[in-house]
């Protein structure tokens, strides 16, 4: 095995709080080498609050904090809605999204800075290891990767805590929240602490981005979104792009309990994990999107698109965002939304999210075809040898086991 030559230069995903802290200054004891820390502005609002002043203060050379929601939004999230993306039929992947754009920007800029090496702040028991290292593969393949969290002597919370104090990086004074947060514009996902046994209920102070169903408002919400190639570009008639579909829509499904989500789900490394997520505005645009695909779609291609869809999701939560697998499956969705256009009206009510109606200038839908009442189109008796055919195997099935 190749022995691997200590770095010069490290861009490290940084995000201020304790863990990337601790590794940054950490970094620099272990290689004393120059580090550059990189945060992406994916929708998490607060959390980027003093941090490029933090980041030096803790031994950054550098500090980039890159607006990152509009791309996000567009070369992502939207992306993830027109192949129905959905991990085991329940998790909308807001975290599994932003992982490989996040690692994409931090190889623009090792490029940029001349680095030879990356660092993360993900466990060796999680996803978004892989999601990182598998995105700095495909894109810096020749750059080396760090993971403290394999490699260096502390334990936990505590020993971090402890080296903090050390070297002099603020602690939060606060009493640590009962489990660990992830927010960005798609959603806001929440495990760890109490949630670990999957039968505690979470507390309602945990939520951050939607009422609980019982304090929705009484009355409904009514909204039409529009849809050009599967992906929505208007919210009641008025043009938005989409950063602004995404915000306008996590506004209004929190304020009607939209898009909340408690699940145990599968993780890549074997781990069965607890997970409680708010995806309002994604939860809506699903919804939606899956539903105006129900008019514009034919049933093969409909049904082959769901097939893969489950593909497409799984792809995404084990970070193969960008493997020659994902290039042909994201052109094959993308040939299936060309007609994917119309309006689908929506109703918001106490965590519910009902499509009410749908129309389409593409619409394969044919009220002449599809009647109950007398019509001309369609001759029912033709159905009598369509069954006698489709049937035929299972009938010379039958005989032979009887004979």
């Amino acid at each position: 095995m190749k022995e691997k030559v200590s770095p010069k230069k490290i861009v490290l995903a940084y995000s201020g709080g304790l863990d990337t802290s601790v590794i940054l200054a950490w970094l620099k004891d272990t290689y004393g080498c120059e580090v550059i820390a990189f945060c992406a502005d994916v929708g998490q609002k607060e959390e980027l609050t003093g941090l490029e002043e933090k980041g030096k203060s803790t031994g950054a050379s550098k500090v980039y904090i890159q607006d990152l929601r509009l791309e996000f939004a567009r070369d992502f999230i939207y992306p993830a809605i027109r192949g129905s993306a959905i991990y085991e039929m329940r998790y909308l992947l807001g975290t599994s999204l932003a992982r490989p754009l996040i690692a994409k920007a931090m190889a623009e800029v090792a490029e940029k800075e001349g680095a030879d090496a990356f660092a993360h702040g993900a466990t060796g028991k999680g996803n978004d290891q892989v999601r990182f290292e598998l995105t700095f593969k495909a894109l810096s393949p020749n750059l080396q990767i760090i993971a403290p969290w394999r490699t260096w002597e502390f334990g936990g919370r505590a020993d971090l805590i402890e080296y903090a104090k050390k070297k002099g990086i603020p602690v939060p004074v606060t009493a640590a929240k009962p489990y660990s947060m992830d927010r960005n514009l798609m959603h806001i996902s929440f495990e760890g602490g109490i949630l670990e046994d999957p039968y505690n209920e979470p507390k309602e102070d945990m939520f951050v981005l939607s009422v609980s169903p019982e304090k929705a408002p009484d009355k409904p919400t009514y909204i039409e979104l529009g849809f050009e190639k599967g992906d929505c570009v208007s919210i009641d008639g008025k043009k938005l792009n989409p950063l602004e579909v995404l915000e306008t829509l996590n506004d209004l499904g929190g304020k009607n309990g939209i898009g909340r989500v408690d699940i145990v789900e599968n993780r890549l490394v074997g781990i069965k994990s607890r997970g409680v997520y708010e995806t309002p505005g994604g939860t809506i645009l699903h919804i939606a999107h899956r539903d105006l695909e129900s008019i514009t779609l034919d049933r093969d291609t409909q049904h082959k698109k769901d097939e893969l869809s489950q593909e497409f999701a799984r792809y995404i939560y084990n970070g193969q965002w960008y493997s020659n697998q994902m290039n042909a499956l994201r052109a094959y969705i993308d040939y299936t939304q060309q007609f994917v256009a119309g309006t689908v009206k929506v109703k918001l009510y106490k965590g519910n999210c009902t499509v009410v109606g749908r129309k389409s200038d593409k619409s394969l839908y044919n009220a002449g075809l599809s009647t109950f009442e007398k019509e001309e189109l369609y001759n029912q008796y033709d159905a009598e040898g369509f069954i006698n055919l489709y049937g035929l195997p299972m009938k010379e099935w039958a005989r032979v086991r009887k004979s």
